[in-house]
This record gives C-alpha cells, structure tokens and sequence, in this order.
C-alpha cells in the first residue's frame, strides 16, 4: 500500500531587522492546512515593509498561496518576497496575476473632444476593414483564378455540395418571396393607375422591377441572410476547433479548401436563383392581373413580351455574379476572423450578416447609377 506523505504543521515566525519585518513561513501550506493560520494572518500588523521569506515552505498549493499573496497585500508598501521555492514563487506569480483589482470604471466623456475621438476611431475602422476586405478580395481572386486554370485541382465534390446546400436549398424561399412581392407590386401599381384608367400598364410595371430590381436584389437579400450567416458559422467553427490550423500542418490551404468552391458554386447558382425569383415574381403579377384586373394571363404575357424588352432580363442576370459573389466573399473572411469564443462567433456571424445586405442593396445603387450613364 502507498504511504500517505506525512503533512507538516504550517507555521511562521516574525522577526524584526532594522527597516524590514522577516516574516519565516514554514510548513505545509495547503488547503488542508492553513485555516488554522487564517485569523493570526489576518490580524498581522506591521509599520516596517514586509519581507515574506519562503525558503522553509514545504509542500504549498493555490490556496496557500492565496493566503501569502493577501498578506503581502495587507502589508506596508515595499513589502516583498525572498527564499527560493520555485513552486511557491510559480504559484504566487499566478495568483497575484488572477488577484488583481479591476481598474475603476473609466466616467464617460461627453464632450465635444470625445465626440470627435469616437468619430475618428469609427472612420479609421471603417478604412482598416475596406482596406482588409480588398487585401482578401486579391487573395480570393488570385486563388479562384488559378483553381480555375487547373480544374483537376479543383474540389468539385465541395463544389457541388455548396451548390446544393445554397442554391437548390434556397430555391423555394427565394420563389415564395418573390411570389408575394409581385403580387405586392403589381396591387400598388394597380392601385394608383386605376384612378388614370391605366390598369393595363401593370404589366410593364411588373416586367420592369422584376427583370431589372427585384429579382435580383431579393436574391442577394436572401443569401445575404440565409448563406452569409452559414458559412461564417461553419468557417469559424472549424477556426474554433483549431481544424483549419490542422489543415495547415497538413500542406493544404484554407483558400483552396474552403473559400474556393463557395465562391464557384455562388458564381454559378446565383444567375439561376435570380431567374426562378424573376420568373416567380411575375407569376404573382399575373395571378394579381387575372384575379384583380380581369387581365387574362395569355394577354398579359403577351403583352410583356412585346411591351419590356429583352435587354431588362440580362440587366437584372448581370448583377447576379456579383452579388453572389461579394456576398461569399464576405461570409468566408468573417469566418476566417473567427477568434477562440462563442461569443466571437456570433459577432462575426452578425457582422457578415449586415455587411452582406450592405454590400446588395451598395451594389445595386452602383449598377443602377452606371446603367442610367450608359443609357441600357
């Protein structure tokens, strides 16, 4: 059978010497040990610095070292400890460090110089993350570019999962949103041009804001919310699992495993999610001009045709890529931001969230204001 270790009493002894008080500790000084020394320490009091000699310590754990460290504290300012005991001196360093007092609550200031700090230290966190954002709009760039010259390289089994997961999944949300919205724009429109007699005008109305706007910008809302938010949520989960450092170790690179086929798959499944949410939003709009406008749906398609041109539909399908795009883009960089918390987590599925519906509804401004100069 072991043998317990035989415990030692703790003890100390004071001693004075010209400006400094020694204090000797000895001993065991554990948990099991020390309440028999909590009161006589606390009581201690000295007008001389405190030096807390613990060459004589035996076996000393957390909470002796807590006891020390308190007394240290209680004593006169230049107190300090000497011996060596490289476990006792390892534990109080610890304990000194968790023991700290919180500074004080720093008293806001509401002045005009404070206002003008915090908008300093917004616009310069503003510039620092475009100037990120673009640092990893090259990076992606360059390695989707170079994926895409070598296909054999290219993971086309994650591909096609991406494709599935975001595209094919979103499908019927994007198809009954845009649904409803063509039916909500098609009863304003009916509603105000009926006081002109101009009910039949619904039709370019409807061909209009879902071929060139709706279609679209609904798209890229709904990846923004739905997409961005799962895949910073899965990239920051493997960067909390320390997974992405493992794939490192292993030679292979983030960019190409997981940036890489989510900006592909959103490349090519964003054109045909924006052209089921076009085709919806006009069936709202014919189911609105049969039920409401007695416009029969042979009539008002033909009528579509002949009224929008083409030119609409490529306007809305061109801005797709992009959105899709600056949209993953997005979501794989606050992913890779990801820090060791949950609660880092959700602040970079949040950001990439809000970053996301910024950058769709910035980026159809942009388009909307190029395709008025070029006249399209």
């Amino acid at each position: 059978m072991p043998q317990m270790p035989v415990t030692t009493p703790p003890g100390f002894a004071l001693e004075e010497s010209g400006e400094k008080t020694r204090l000797r500790l000895t001993g065991d000084w554990t948990v099991m040990t020390i309440h028999a020394l909590d009161d006589a320490l606390s009581g201690l009091r000295t007008d001389h610095p405190l030096l807390v000699d613990i060459g004589g310590l035996g076996r000393i754990d957390t909470a002796g070292a807590f006891l020390i460290d308190r007394t240290l504290r209680d004593a006169p300012q230049g107190s300090d400890i000497t011996g060596d005991h490289i476990v006792a001196r390892h534990l109080l360093a610890q304990v000194h460090a968790v023991s700290d007092p919180a500074p004080p609550a720093r008293t806001p200031d509401r002045g005009f110089t404070a206002l003008l700090e915090r908008t300093g230290r917004g616009f310069m966190g503003v510039m620092s993350e475009i100037f990120a954002t673009l640092a990893f709009l090259g990076e992606t760039l360059v390695t989707t570019i170079r994926l895409l010259m070598n296909p054999w390289k290219l993971r086309w089994t994650s591909i096609v999962s991406v494709m599935e997961e975001a595209g094919l999944d979103a499908m019927p949300i994007i198809a009954f949103l845009s649904f409803f919205v063509g039916m909500v724009v098609a009863y304003i429109g009916a509603t105000t041009l009926r006081d002109f007699d101009l009910e039949i005008y619904t039709v370019e109305l409807i061909g209009y804001s879902m071929l060139r706007e709706f279609g679209v910008v609904l798209t890229g809302i709904v990846l923004a919310g739905r997409t961005n938010s799962s895949f910073t949520a899965q990239i920051g989960t493997m960067k909390m699992r320390q997974e992405i450092d493992a794939m490192q170790t292993l030679g292979l690179k983030p960019m190409d495993i997981l940036v890489a086929p989510r900006i592909i798959a959103l490349l090519l499944m964003t054109p045909a999610l924006t052209f089921v949410a076009t085709m919806a939003g006009i069936a709202g709009g014919v189911m609105v001009g049969w039920t409401s406008l007695d416009i029969n749906p042979g009539v008002f398609l033909d009528r579509l045709r002949t009224a929008v041109p083409l030119q609409h539909f490529w306007v809305g399908l061109s801005k797709a890529p992009v959105f899709g795009f600056v949209v993953t883009l997005i979501a794989c960089r606050q992913g890779l931001n990801v820090g060791g918390s949950v609660q880092s987590l959700g602040n970079s599925t949040t950001t990439s969230v809000v970053q996301g519906l910024f950058a769709v509804i910035v980026l159809d401004a942009i388009f909307a204001i190029l395709y008025m100069e070029l006249g399209i």
